[in-house]
């Protein structure tokens, strides 16, 4: 898919292409995962566990898969898509994890490209019951452009147990 963005500090048209990850974008999509978990939890994430796990989502179509967002085939976002089935609607969520744009391409429409390649692949699937996932609760900007998707906040709170940080 691609989207046409306007860019209003150079004021000119970029085209935006969205896709499916590949192998091929694991180094990029790593150095995204880094940066994230600097930004937003001040953790440095160990690259071999965090490359293996990349690699292990295009090697087990059971795990999820990666959407991406590139312009001049430079990645300037990505997102990574988990399952959870829910016997309740005999149906799967799919989770949005993982989201990361390049901050030159923030507040530009770069998520909601890759959110709308989603929403019209869902719509092929036939079997999936909604999209679901978690924000910071600080984090006031994700929030406000989810909602503006048309995404709004679940009744239930996060509870974990997270066994790597025991």
């Amino acid at each position: 898919m691609q989207v046409f963005i306007s860019r209003a500090s150079k004021r000119r048209t970029k085209i935006l292409t969205v896709r499916k990850g590949t192998l091929l974008d694991t180094e990029q999509i790593l150095s995204f995962q880094q940066a994230m978990a600097l930004e937003t939890e001040g953790i440095v994430l160990e690259e071999s566990v965090l490359r293996e796990g990349i690699t292990q989502v295009f090697h087990s179509l059971d795990k999820g898969f990666y959407l991406v967002a590139e312009e001049n085939h430079r990645l300037v976002g990505s997102l990574l898509i988990t399952y959870e089935w829910s016997d309740w609607r005999n149906a799967t969520f799919w989770w949005i994890q993982s989201v990361f744009v390049a901050p030159k391409w923030r507040r530009k429409g770069v998520y909601r490209s890759l959110h709308q390649y989603l929403l019209q692949m869902i719509d092929s699937q036939g079997d999936i019951c909604g999209i679901r996932l978690y924000v910071e609760g600080s984090n006031a900007v994700a929030q406000q452009t989810y909602k503006e998707l048309g995404m709004t906040p679940s009744h239930y709170d996060l509870y974990e147990i997270d066994f790597a940080k025991k």
